[in-house]
C-alpha cells in the first residue's frame, strides 16, 4: 500500500461530488464540515439554535486534537485557540490532599510541540474561533431553520438529546444516570484578588490545582494570566436523569460536600457569583452509530457521551470529523454507504478504549491510597498516555482504509 498522504502535506484532493448535511454545529459538527471541505465533499450545516452564543465554561482538547486543528490555515486557527487558552508551561498542576490541602503531587506541563498544541479554555471562545472559521472558508451554517434538504448522507451532531440517533437505532436510547454530577463555574478574579487568601492565583500568571477527596474531586485554574476563574466539582448524585441534565446550582449544597476540607476550597467558592450543577450521563455503548442504509451517522456526544475525567470528549468528536472526512473521499460518490460504515469500524475500539479511561481517572481520584501516593507521587497525577495524545486521526484513517472497506465493498 503506498504511504498515506494528507491534506497537511500538499495534497488538495479533487471535488468529490459528494454532499454532506452537517445536523449539529457544536465542536464535532463543525469539524466535520471543514474536514470534508479540505477533503473535497460540498458541506452544509444546520443547527436548531437560532443564534451563536458563548456559552459555556471550561473545555478540554488534548494534542490529538490539536494536532487536527493546527492544520488549518497553516496554524492561524490554533493559534489564536492557544491566546484564549491556559498556560501551565510554569505552573503545571498540583494536586491536594482534600483535607489537609498539602500538596501530593506537582505535575510538570509537558513541552509544547507546536504542530500538536493543547487547548484548555472558556468553550464559547474556542467555538466562536473555529465557527467562524468554518464561515470563512465559506461553510453554510443555517441557524434555528426548519427545512427540507438532500444530500448524499447526513451527519448527525446533535449532541447526548440526538434526534439523529434515534433515527439510526430505530428506538429511543434514554441515557442513563452516571451516579455523578459536576457542580461547574466561570467569573471574573474581582473578589479572589480582594481576599489575601486568593490573591495568589490570580497575580502570576495561569494556575492549575485538584483537591482530590473520597468520591469527589475540586479543580478549580486561573486563565488569561488570571484574569478569569472557573471550577468543577465531581461529586455523588443520586437523582434519576432526564433530558435536561443540566440546571442552576446551589452554593449552599457545594458548601456542604466541602466539610472538612482544606478551608482553601471553600474561601474560592465563597466567591463564586453563580453555578451550573450538571447531571453526568451514561449511555451503554450504542450497537451502531449508522444506519441501515449508511446514509446517516453519528458522531461526537450522540454517539458516545464521555465523562469529564477523560478530558477527551471534544476531541474524540474532532477525531470522528476528521475520519468521517477521509473515508467519504477515499470511497468516493459511488460508495458512501461503504465510507459511513468504515467511518464506524475504523472509530468504536478505539472511543470505547478512550471512554474508559474517564472511569478510571476518576475511580484513581475518588478511592487514593494515601499510603501508596506518599509513595508514589505519581500514582495520582492525570494520565496523559501516548497511545491517545501522538494519535493522528487523519493519517491513521488514510493508512487503514483500504483494509476496512473491504468488509462492505
Amino acid at each position: 500500500m503506498p504511504a498515506a498522504t494528507i491534506v497537511a502535506d500538499g495534497a488538495t484532493p479533487p471535488p468529490s461530488g459528494i454532499k454532506v448535511v452537517v445536523v449539529g454545529a457544536g465542536f464535532g459538527g463543525l469539524t466535520a464540515a471543514i474536514e470534508c471541505k479540505r477533503q473535497g465533499h460540498e458541506v452544509v450545516i444546520y443547527e436548531s439554535f437560532p443564534e451563536l452564543k458563548a456559552l459555556g465554561d471550561i473545555i478540554s482538547f488534548g494534542a490529538n486534537g490539536g494536532r487536527i486543528f493546527h492544520r488549518w490555515n497553516n496554524g492561524t486557527v490554533s493559534a489564536e485557540m492557544r491566546k484564549v487558552s491556559i498556560d501551565l508551561s510554569e505552573y503545571g498542576f498540583k494536586i491536594h490532599k482534600y483535607d489537609t490541602g498539602e500538596v501530593v503531587a506537582h505535575q510538570k506541563t509537558p513541552e509544547k510541540d507546536p504542530s500538536s498544541p493543547v487547548f484548555n479554555g472558556h468553550r464559547g471562545e474556542l467555538h466562536t474561533i473555529v465557527f467562524e472559521y468554518a464561515q470563512s472558508i465559506g461553510i453554510k451554517i443555517n441557524l434555528g431553520k426548519k427545512v427540507e434538504v438532500r444530500g448524499d448522507m447526513v451527519v448527525g451532531s446533535d449532541g447526548v438529546r440526538s434526534k439523529a440517533r434515534t433515527l439510526v437505532l430505530g428506538y429511543e436510547d434514554k441515557p442513563k444516570s452516571s451516579g455523578y454530577a459536576v457542580w461547574r463555574a466561570w467569573f471574573s478574579n474581582k473578589d479572589m484578588i480582594a481576599d489575601p487568601r486568593t490573591k495568589q492565583f490570580c497575580e502570576n500568571g495561569d494556575t492549575f490545582n485538584g483537591w482530590i477527596g473520597p468520591d469527589v474531586h475540586f479543580l478549580f485554574s486561573t486563565i488569561k494570566n488570571g484574569s478569569d476563574c472557573c471550577w468543577v466539582l465531581t461529586h455523588r448524585d443520586s437523582h434519576d436523569i432526564d433530558e435536561s441534565w443540566s440546571f442552576p446550582g446551589k452554593l449552599s449544597e457545594v458548601l456542604e460536600v466541602l466539610e472538612g476540607w482544606d478551608p482553601m476550597c471553600k474561601a474560592i467558592v465563597e466567591k463564586t457569583p453563580s453555578i451550573v450543577d450538571w447531571k453526568l450521563v451514561y449511555r451503554d455503548p450504542l450497537p451502531t452509530w449508522v444506519s441501515k442504509e449508511g446514509r446517516i451517522c453519528l458522531l461526537g456526544d450522540a454517539a458516545h457521551p464521555f465523562l469529564p475525567t477523560s478530558a477527551q470528549g471534544a476531541t474524540q468528536a474532532v477525531e470522528d470529523g476528521v475520519t468521517l472526512a477521509v473515508c467519504l473521499k477515499r470511497a468516493g460518490k459511488e460508495n458512501v454507504p461503504a465510507a459511513v460504515k468504515s467511518y464506524q469500524e475504523i472509530r468504536y475500539d478505539r472511543v470505547r478504549k478512550v471512554q474508559k479511561t474517564g472511569e478510571t481517572t476518576r475511580d484513581m481520584w475518588h478511592k487514593a491510597d494515601w499510603d501508596k501516593v506518599k509513595k508514589d507521587p505519581k500514582a495520582i497525577e492525570l494520565p496523559r498516555e501516548d497511545w491517545v495524545m501522538l494519535f493522528d486521526a487523519e493519517r491513521h484513517a488514510e493508512e487503514v482504509f483500504d483494509e476496512v472497506v473491504k468488509k462492505f465493498s
